[in-house]
């Protein structure tokens, strides 16, 4: 499952804490050993969590259903810490507050509609990181195998026409305001109020680095060039919304706080660019119709590895 997929799950909270739903009966604190994956141990807990969610989602399948799902997760967590190619902490935590502010309740009370229906924080919390590494770990993978061929390029630019198609182009710098992660909680504000404030001040990206050099602890860093259907989906619309030579507003990240310089920006239509957007319209379609078959082909293989014993 992907971001759609996560959105779905998050809807049917919101309804559950709505309605206040009774039926998810609470999971139980057992934690009795009922399948191991590559020595990894699934209790009876953490199926009757997964029952709970499945059905707050309006799912069936019970417990067969949640092992299943489990032991995908886990295939899944192992493989993306292998490849490194997990999501932060901060990233999930964000996550969880962005969906709880966006539905008008603050995360503590978004905890308390996970807890009474028996998924928890901490397994709603896992699942979305799961969701969000997954397609980073599937892209690592293939990303290159979906490059296209010179042949390629101009059949579907023939298909459009004959033109090649035109995006937007960026040169970036990324500005960090360094927070230790044993200050985090006692200095991200203050490190925030900075941030916001040096935008004003920010020369243009040649003389960046003079510029950080009046501040504690900032890194400048040059991110090149950037096509818009590269932009990272956390960044896209600050940077969308930011002119040229301005920068963009600013996000906690689990280095610090950070936004992005916009050195320059122009339209482009070269091969490079091409391939991109082009790339960029079948992984939409991708999303449109489903899960990448990538993804389960990858899955699969994994499986087929693992060492998997029920009790």
């Amino acid at each position: 499952m992907g971001g759609k997929s996560i959105l779905r799950v998050m809807s049917a909270l919101v309804l559950a804490g709505t309605l206040n739903v009774a039926v998810c009966a609470t999971a139980q604190a057992a934690s009795g050993v009922k399948v191991i994956v590559n020595n990894v141990v699934i209790t009876s807990g953490d199926i009757a969590k997964r029952v709970a969610f499945l059905r707050l989602q309006r799912q069936g399948g019970g417990a067969e259903e949640a092992k299943r799902q489990l032991i995908d997760e886990v295939l899944k967590r192992s493989e993306i810490a292998r490849v490194q190619q997990s999501v932060s902490t901060q990233d999930v935590d964000g996550a969880f507050a962005r969906f709880a502010a966006g539905n008008k309740m603050s995360p503590e009370q978004l905890g308390k509609i996970l807890d009474q229906a028996g998924v928890g924080v901490d397994h709603f919390k896992q699942f979305i990181a799961v969701q969000m590494s997954w397609p980073r770990v599937v892209n690592f993978r293939y990303g290159n195998a979906n490059r296209l061929t010179g042949g390629d390029l101009v059949k579907r630019m023939m298909e459009g026409g004959g033109n090649k198609p035109v995006t937007t182009e960026y040169f970036l710098q990324q500005v960090i305001f360094v927070i230790p992660a044993s200050k985090r909680g006692a200095i991200t504000a203050k490190r925030q109020a900075e941030a916001n404030a040096s935008r004003s001040q920010f020369p243009g990206c040649e003389t960046s680095k003079v510029f950080a050099a009046n501040y504690r602890d900032v890194s400048i860093r040059s991110l090149g060039r950037v096509l818009a259907q590269q932009l990272p989906e956390d960044w896209k619309p600050l940077v969308e919304k930011a002119g040229d030579g301005m920068t963009t507003g600013t996000r906690v990240t689990e280095k610090g706080v950070e936004y992005l310089a916009i050195c320059k920006k122009r339209q482009v239509n070269d091969d490079t660019a091409a391939e991109i957007v082009f790339r960029a319209e079948d992984l939409g379609k991708k999303k449109a119709g489903g899960e990448d078959p990538n993804s389960e082909k990858y899955l699969e293989e994994l499986r087929e590895k693992a060492q998997i014993i029920n009790k």
